[in-house]
């Protein structure tokens, strides 16, 4: 049983997470990698707004000062 965040993260990689950015932004991905700091890299990425795929993106390197949840 993983208890640790990181753990959970790691069991994570390759799969899709959803993140949640301040300002109610939203991203919907594979994550790829990811740091201390909760820097997030997705690939197939795609901007949500209201549930609603909004613009679709390649790779992205998401910044961990902004990032409110991952959720796997």
């Amino acid at each position: 049983m993983n208890n640790r965040p990181f753990d959970l993260l790691n069991d994570s990689i390759g799969k899709g997470v959803l993140v949640e950015l301040k300002g109610s932004t939203s991203f919907r991905g594979t994550l790829m990698a990811f740091d201390v700091h909760m820097n997030i890299v997705l690939e197939d990425a795609e901007k949500l707004e209201n549930g609603e795929t909004k613009s679709k993106y390649g790779k992205i390197l998401l910044r961990g000062d902004n990032v409110l949840l991952i959720s796997p």
